[in-house]
């Protein structure tokens, strides 16, 4: 066995970790642990002038291990991992120790305390990283067509995207006809567009010879990983089978029914989305209305705010007042919600208009008779009756109603609301944790129209990184399972989130790594302790535990 030679870089982040933790003190400490045989501190390791550091640094001093020791490995792992590969390392024999958010940033008021963990921290790394094995990741094909599970604006944006950069899409939606919610819509802000023209979309998509469409359609099952996924829907009772290599998921939202609600009846009380059918119809001849904020949300059931809803009530209501200047038009609100100095714009313009805006208390809402609407003005303290001729009630948009359904067959999370999550709100905005599989739209939470549009396109940048590509390199950290100490209790099968254990054709339980994340799971609830995770072995771990023990422990 060659030599263990290990590298420490230890960053000072700026000030992030050198405010806070003794760096100089920890770089010399870091040169008496075993194996080390050469220590660096830089300014910026990630930077040009730190990589640069690290590859002289594998080179002049043939280092087979290397640690850097600095902020968040979620970001910055890969980069090291690559200029290790570069340097004709095994990318495996790389170790992160985050003394950031795990040391400088919760010890800020205790100099001596966090320079202590931050040496206990890269102490460990050390005892892990001497015992680190090469590992290889592995290439699988990849079919170059993506399923799209929805059929509005967010889907066929995405679709279209796809289509015409030579790809082929499949879109599945579940009614009888494309468009989503914005077939619903009359006009949209700021500019008042009308609805149709973003709907023109739909001619484009069904004349497109790389994209099938398939209506009035549901899905039955979804099997597979990255690359090939093996897809069943019902269309007209009938079972349709395909291969693609990604997914997007673009399943949109329902809007609430506020049955119950303020006397809703659908005639005299109506919704925000019934409002604009009779803009879309031209039956609107109301003077009096009253539109009522907030029904349904941002209560105990539903605690959200769907962060359109003040909008769309702004824009129908611009909307009567051009038409009719003389319309009288209240908004009775918990709070107004705009983002962006253009929304902000375009409430004061509003407000301009003669439209009158008005707070209601939580505590004391409305109350809608068959003539008034009496609420309590929170500016005036005082109860204040309102005539109307018709009242519209602003509702929120809810998740889709078989999300569940999907996100089992997917794999992948849901909220308490049903809405999907993605795998980082910043750093993965559009991805699941599942690899391939993507999302965008409403589905994952409330969205305007242009905000769909463009997470429509981020979908599918993302999915063009896969399917551009004849292979897709997998993660090579996943579990094992020594088949002498396996007693085939399925355990595993049942808590493996990603169902990536199975078993094959000897009735042995098998790990497609393909699927595997490397979470722990399996090896952590294997009674006969027959599963190890690569790269994150019992004896690595254990090392890491002893070697903490070693030292002076920071409470």
């Amino acid at each position: 066995m060659d030599e263990i030679r290990i590298g420490v870089f230890v960053c000072h982040c700026g000030t992030n970790i050198a405010g806070f933790v003794d760096i100089a003190s920890v770089e010399e400490y870091v040169k008496t642990l075993p194996h080390v045989v050469f220590t660096q501190r830089n300014l910026y390791t990630c930077s040009e002038t730190g990589l640069l550091a690290i590859k002289n640094g594998i080179e002049e001093n043939k280092l087979n291990r290397v640690i850097v020791a600095a902020c968040t490995p979620r970001t910055h792992e890969p980069l090291f991992r690559g200029i290790c590969s570069e340097m004709g390392l095994n990318p495996y024999f790389f170790e992160f120790v985050n003394i950031r958010e795990q040391c400088s940033w919760v010890h800020q008021k205790d100099r001596e305390k966090a320079t202590l963990k931050a040496r206990d921290l890269i102490r460990m790394g050390v005892a892990r990283a001497a015992l680190l094995e090469p590992l290889e990741k592995f290439q699988i094909d990849v079919k170059p067509s993506t399923l799209i599970i929805g059929g509005g604006i967010s889907g066929m944006t995405a679709a279209s995207n796809l289509a015409n950069q030579g790809f082929e899409a499949i879109i599945v939606e579940k009614d009888i006809e494309l468009g989503g919610q914005l077939r619903h819509h009359h006009k949209l802000y700021p500019g008042n567009m009308d609805s149709q023209e973003i709907l023109s979309i739909i001619e484009e998509i069904l004349k497109n010879p790389k994209i099938i469409v398939h209506t009035s359609s549901k899905i039955k099952d979804i099997d597979g990983y990255i690359g090939n996924f093996d897809i069943t829907i019902l269309k007209d009772e009938e079972e349709i089978k395909f291969g693609v290599g990604t997914i997007i998921v673009a399943t949109g939202t329902d809007l609430l029914k506020p049955k119950g609600l303020y006397n809703y009846d659908g005639k005299k009380v109506i919704t925000q989305k019934e409002l604009e059918l009779l803009f879309k119809k031209d039956q609107f001849n109301f003077k009096n209305i009253v539109m009522i904020q907030c029904v349904g949300s941002r209560n105990k059931e539903r605690p959200y705010c769907s962060s359109i809803c003040c909008m769309t009530a702004m824009k129908n209501a611009r909307y009567i007042k051009e038409k009719n200047p003389d319309a009288e038009i209240i908004i009775l609100n918990r709070d107004i919600y705009t983002s962006g100095t253009y929304q902000e714009t375009y409430y004061r313009d509003a407000r301009k208009m003669g439209i009158i805006f008005s707070r209601y208390n939580e505590s004391k809402l409305p109350k809608v008779s068959e003539e008034s609407v009496i609420y309590f003005n929170e500016s005036m303290k005082e109860e204040i009756e309102i005539k109307y001729d018709l009242v519209v009630l602003s509702t929120p948009l809810i998740s889709y109603g078989e999300s569940k359904e999907l996100s089992k067959m997917l794999k992948v999370p849901i909220d308490e609301f049903g809405f999907f999550l993605e795998a980082h709100v910043k750093l993965r905005p559009v991805d699941f944790s599942n690899d391939g599989i993507f999302v965008c739209g409403t589905c994952k939470w409330p969205a305007n129209v242009p905000e769909s549009i463009s997470q429509g396109y981020a979908a599918a940048s993302r999915v063009t990184r896969i399917i551009s590509k004849d292979s897709f390199t997998v993660e090579g950290a996943t579990a094992w399972i020594d088949q002498d100490k396996c007693v085939t209790c399925e355990i595993c099968l049942k808590k493996c989130a990603y169902k990536a254990i199975t078993r094959d054709e000897e009735e042995r339980v098998i790990v497609r790594t393909v699927l595997c994340k490397g979470c722990g799971v399996c090896a952590t609830t294997c009674p006969q302790h027959a599963i190890e995770i690569r790269h994150y072995t019992d004896n690595q771990v254990e090392s890491q535990i002893t070697a903490l023990l070693e030292g002076d422990l920071v409470e």
